[in-house]
């Protein structure tokens, strides 16, 4: 599954192209008969949630886990964020997206690249503002839907409640042939999440972004976040020969006290028609639909009354209450000024931006096969003619200690977040071939993209241990985050498969002390016992294929430039530009060292 979600999203941002707006007559034939509403105008989910006497189907569901939590989050997908996010603010007539005046280019303060927002660089929160409104989705001649304002009053039948537990799924079919972008669907999934998916289920703790909804199946999004139906509210489902209503009625957000009120209703023709609450507490989320596998998106108003044309491809608002970092932007003003001579940007802002990672990294281009990636080129969309490949956002240079060798963040000091971030331009996504001749990602850990904590990664900053085999099957981790191991490095190009020794992880972890599990960070002193299994670079080999180009021809230089952007109406304090540029050059001797003096960083801008 790890492969196959990576080459969906590969190959999805091989067309990341803004797709046309068409137009058209309605392909379907409904003729939807909203139901009456309660006595009194009240909301169904209200009358509900009082008599709470609805049958469920399903068992209990369990208290909820904690959620995965790390560095930076899930690094895959974020280039359809960043486009989404850029396309969207494009389309509001609001948006100061124009080139900036001059005086506005960037500044360089010694081998840091300063940039000034003057609007364009940090988008401002879009406010959830559907609060009490309905949207009717129609088919049109493009194969995809038109967007329209409609009532928003709640169908009154709410049916049968599923009973449904933090990243769950109910499988219930719809009982007539549901045309929706060209396929006739039939086998539908409702999730806690706020969405129905065709196909399969989505029971995954990953982000709730614009990439989830693009790559993953077939989905109709009435309020796509993350929520927790175990911790408060229901799910409801009614059935008809001619329509399939869900209502997600007062269903809390994951560990917040804040829910969501939404009901969506599929009908036979081919029609959706979304209903919203009055009273929202959550405020960020994606809205809209999918056909599923995607790169192809329309961003929409959908506070607009419409039609709105949405062509063939996925359409919806993402909504946030939060100010978002438009990389887009950040990267096309930065080439305005500078040459197209760098591998990555390592972005630092003067205020803090993220919100649900400390850090993280987004691959824009990727020409390596053999490393778990495919092959795609979006460079073009953020400025650059062909060079770059990744940028890392480090966020507010505020909460990085003045030392950058000082622990924090666990394990961590801030060379070695940094070597996390960078590293994810080639890491850590390889599988292999395990002792049954099975392919396995057992190897990998939070996100799929770091390496499990019980994998003896040699210490390296793409996480796992350094774990030492006291023998019996007993093993405790020893050392953490220090370098790129050989395994890395023959992903990164610096090494052939020879040079790769034997490496090993630990399968079915026992009396793990203190508690662990596979998505955790990296932690030293921790002792467990478990079944050794040694693999080997040809078991790698054999799921992805060689590494091309190999390591006689990959390059051994990094280039890279440090940029610091700076909020509105603010100039670039001189500590801080002093603090990244003491990171930076600190940076270049710990890069050169966890490579083991294979590959050098070179961050000059000229």
């Amino acid at each position: 599954m790890a492969a196959r979600a990576r080459a969906l999203l590969a190959a999805a941002s091989t067309v990341l192209v803004l797709a046309a707006c068409g137009g058209g007559s309605n392909g379907g034939s409904d003729s939807p008969q909203p139901s009456p509403p309660p006595a009194g105008g009240q909301n169904p989910c209200a009358i509900a949630l009082e008599s709470d006497t609805e049958p469920a189907l399903g068992a209990p569901a369990p208290a909820p886990l904690p959620k995965p939590t790390g560095i930076d989050g899930n690094p895959r997908g974020r280039v359809l964020d960043a486009l989404w996010l850029n396309r969207q603010r494009r389309a509001t007539p609001t948006a100061v997206l124009a080139p900036p005046a001059a005086g506005a280019d960037a500044v360089d303060i010694g081998e840091v690249a300063v940039l000034e927002d003057v609007g364009d660089l940090i988008a401002p929160p879009n406010p959830y503002d559907l609060r009490g409104a309905g949207l009717r989705f129609a088919r049109n001649s493009a194969g995809g839907y038109d967007v329209s304002r409609i009532d928003g009053t709640f169908r009154s039948t709410l049916g049968t409640r599923l009973t449904l537990s933090d990243d769950d799924s109910s499988a219930v079919a719809v009982p007539f042939a549901f045309p929706f972008f060209g396929a006739a669907q039939q086998a539908a999934f409702v999730n806690s999440d706020g969405n129905i998916t065709f196909e399969e289920e989505d029971r995954a703790s990953t982000e709730r972004n614009v990439a989830r909804l693009l790559t993953g199946p077939p989905r109709v999004a009435p309020f796509l976040a993350d929520l927790d139906p175990s911790a408060g509210g229901r799910v409801f489902l009614q059935a008809t020969a001619d329509q399939y209503t869900v209502t997600w009625c007062a269903v809390r957000g994951f560990d917040l006290p804040q829910t969501i009120t939404v009901q969506v209703t599929l009908l036979a023709g081919g029609t959706i028609e979304m209903k919203f609450g009055d009273a929202a507490g959550l405020t960020d989320a994606v809205i809209g639909v999918s056909p599923g596998r995607t790169g192809d998106f329309t961003p929409v108003d959908l506070s607009a009354s419409g039609p709105t044309p949405g062509g063939g491809a996925a359409l919806g608002e993402r909504f946030a209450q939060r100010a978002q970092l438009d990389t887009v932007e950040v990267a096309r003003r930065f080439y305005r000024d500078h040459p197209d001579n760098y591998d990555q940007l390592i972005i630092w802002t003067d205020a803090a931006i993220i919100r649900d990672a400390f850090a993280y990294e987004t691959t824009v281009a990727n020409e390596i096969r053999g490393i778990g990636l495919d092959v795609f080129d979006a460079a073009a969309d953020f400025g650059s003619a062909g060079r770059l490949r990744s940028f890392a956002v480090m966020d507010w240079i505020g909460k990085y200690p003045d030392d950058p060798r000082q622990r924090f963040l666990g394990e961590n000091n801030t060379v070695s977040v940094l070597g996390q971030e960078v590293g994810h331009r080639w890491l850590a996504f390889l599988e292999f071939r395990d002792h049954t001749g099975r392919r396995s990602d057992a190897l990998l850990g939070r996100g799929e993209a770091h390496w499990s904590f019980f994998f003896d990664s040699d210490a390296s900053v793409m996480e796992g241990n350094d774990i030492e085999d006291l023998g019996g099957g007993a093993f405790r981790t020893v050392a953490a985050v220090e370098r790129y191991s050989r395994l890395d490095q023959y992903a990164m190009g610096l090494l052939p498969e020879s040079a790769v020794p034997p490496f090993f992880y630990v399968q079915d972890p026992t009396n793990v002390s203190p508690a662990r599990d596979g998505d955790d960070a990296p932690r030293i002193g921790v002792t467990f016992n478990g079944t050794r299994r040694d693999v080997l670079i040809q078991d790698v080999v054999a799921i992805h294929g060689p590494r091309i180009p190999s390591s006689a021809d990959a390059p051994r230089v990094h280039r890279q430039a440090f940029v610091f952007v700076v909020g509105a109406g603010r100039t670039a304090s001189g500590s801080d530009v002093a603090k990244i540029d003491r990171i930076r050059r600190e940076w270049e001797g710990f890069f050169l060292q966890a490579t083991d003096g294979r590959m050098r960083a070179l961050t000059s801008l000229r």
